[in-house]
């Protein structure tokens, strides 16, 4: 059934459907959001996440992408449902051997052992659209040998269909659909999936790094057999080592971590900063270390891009933010398409000045708990507010920089990031003049006195208490909006098949059906006049 269209959509669908009720019914029940109600709300979200794991694992395909993708987004996503996704990554059950020799029969246009010494039966990996094999050459070479899954394909497409309808969903029944460009959101979920599913564009990323980083003898990319890669097996050298994070490892062969660190962050700040293809997805599985301590990169099915004009933005963001010239940051953002244009602007530019203003004055060092988690709602709520989309390179590039900082973290919890960036930053934005006015405006800084909490947070503080509650109330009173337009909507459908099966099937049951939900649907309607009237009063 897992190859079944209509089954695929209607278990992703449903699930999604029951994901958006679950929430609005929560938030319409829940008007006060003490400590008892944030637990429930956790449990809630706990018990989403194990089923879309569970789900994802059975069917396999778009599912799994998109929830490893979102185990990464701690920026939106919660805790709890990040902690039950983060196992998507490693637990994907292996298809058969014979398929897989099938394949590479079909792909190689003969028997696998032509080209083969050996190989083994069980897969060494296996991930959502491939599963890697040990073999060895007939020159004696061992490689890793990646074959896609069975279906793999029919499967990604049957599920494009299926993220269609759930972002139709998504744009008709919440907030996120009102403010979000979900249209242009599928259309790079459809492109990014489909070039992960050709290898030859991967064996084609595999090569551009290998010759990219060819002088530097800290990093080392795993050579490709192309005469026996295609777009749907490839094979390149086998890699021995142990994953990046493998303290043990390191201290076993006396490797120095603090070095290893700084080598890692250097070749990631590195495609982060310069126009060209970056590795999207650095995590600990793709990233082994050897003996000797190089460092070896590998799998770039997932690569995103930094434009040359893409740098021009970053510094003019940088400028902007030191020249205190916001209305440049907001312009940057703009012309890189993260604003939509029905986005507040003025709340953006306020939102962004007064938290580097604290910042520079050092107040975030100052505050206590309970202010960091005010501002923190603050900015959450904003976020949520304002119509703010990244493109999938963005995104792409956030997520990889996430990754990395938190495999540094892990490798060397002492690691300075300031010290390791400033320099590579100075020479990247180059310009005697720009250093100059950055240097210019430090000091100016650094001269105001701090003898409290300074103006910018006190104004803060100030418009997010005045504001929060009515913020709180607004989005209370959105959410009853969609709960009644979306029960409306089910009781006109009822009345309408109640009036069929009065017609043609039911009878008497029929037009009580229809009876029924009529009552329903006037006494929602009359409901819902009132909650609009009442909101019209407020504002």
């Amino acid at each position: 059934m897992k190859f079944n269209v209509v089954y695929r959509c209607s278990v992703i669908v449903w699930m999604i459907f029951k994901f958006i009720c679950q929430a609005s019914l929560f938030h319409i029940r829940h008007r006060i959001w003490d400590d008892r109600t944030r637990q429930k709300w956790n449990n809630l979200l706990k018990k989403q996440a194990r089923e879309y794991r569970k789900t994802a694992v059975k069917l396999g395909g778009v599912l799994i992408k998109v929830g490893q993708f979102l185990s990464t987004r701690a920026d939106f996503m919660p805790d709890v449902f990040i902690q039950e996704l983060a196992g998507l990554v490693d637990r994907v059950s292996p298809s058969s051997f014979s398929y897989a020799k099938s394949l590479m029969e079909k792909e190689w246009g003969g028997d696998i052992y032509d080209h083969l010494l050996e190989v083994q039966d069980k897969p060494v990996a296996a991930a959502s659209i491939g599963q890697v094999y040990k073999g060895k050459l007939k020159n004696g070479k061992e490689v890793a040998i990646k074959v896609q899954r069975y279906r793999v394909r029919d499967i990604f497409h049957m599920d494009f269909t299926a993220m269609k309808i759930v972002f139709w969903m998504m744009k008709v029944l919440t907030n996120f659909g009102k403010k979000a460009d979900l249209n242009a959101l599928y259309r790079e979920l459809i492109y990014v999936m489909n070039r992960e599913l050709d290898f030859e564009q991967e064996l084609a990323f595999g090569n551009y790094f290998k010759e990219r980083y060819k002088s530097n003898t800290a990093i080392y990319i795993p050579e490709y057999m192309e005469q026996l890669c295609t777009k749907e097996v490839l094979v390149m050298e086998w890699m021995y080592g142990a994953k990046i994070t493998d303290l043990s490892y390191m201290n076993k062969h006396n490797i120095n971590i603090q070095q290893t660190a700084k080598e890692l962050f250097d070749v990631y700040l590195d495609q982060f900063l310069h126009d060209g293809n970056f590795h999207a997805d650095p995590h600990a599985g793709n990233l082994l270390i050897q003996q000797d301590g190089t460092i070896v990169i590998i799998d770039f099915g997932m690569v995103g891009e930094v434009r040359k004009q893409d740098t021009h933005y970053f510094k003019q963001i940088i400028q902007g933010l030191i020249m205190d010239d916001y209305d440049k940051v907001v312009q940057t953002l703009d012309d890189m398409n993260f604003v939509l244009p029905n986005a507040n602007r003025g709340k953006l530019k306020k939102m962004i000045k007064e938290t580097i203003a604290m910042y520079q004055n050092g107040s975030f060092t100052k505050m206590d708990t309970h202010t960091m988690d005010t501002i923190k709602d603050d900015i959450r709520l904003f976020i949520k507010d304002q119509p703010i989309q990244l493109s999938a390179d963005y995104a792409y590039l956030g997520r990889a920089i996430s990754i990395v900082f938190g495999l540094l973290i892990s490798l060397y919890p002492d690691v300075d990031i300031e010290k390791w960036a400033k320099p590579k930053i100075k020479q990247w934005i180059g310009g005697k003049g720009f250093t100059d006015s950055i240097y210019k405006q430090v000091a100016k800084d650094a001269a105001k006195p701090i003898l409290s909490f300074p103006k910018a947070m006190l104004g803060w503080l100030e418009n997010g208490e005045k504001n929060r509650q009515w913020e709180k109330e607004k989005q209370q009173t959105q959410l009853y909006h969609h709960f009644y337009l979306f029960v409306e909507l089910i009781s006109f459908i009822m009345i309408a098949g109640g009036m069929y099966a009065g017609v043609y099937v039911y009878g008497i049951i029929g037009y009580l059906i229809t009876g029924v939900f009529s009552i329903t649907l006037v006494i929602l309607l009359i409901k819902h006049y009132r909650m609009i009237g009442l909101r019209n009063r407020r504002s």
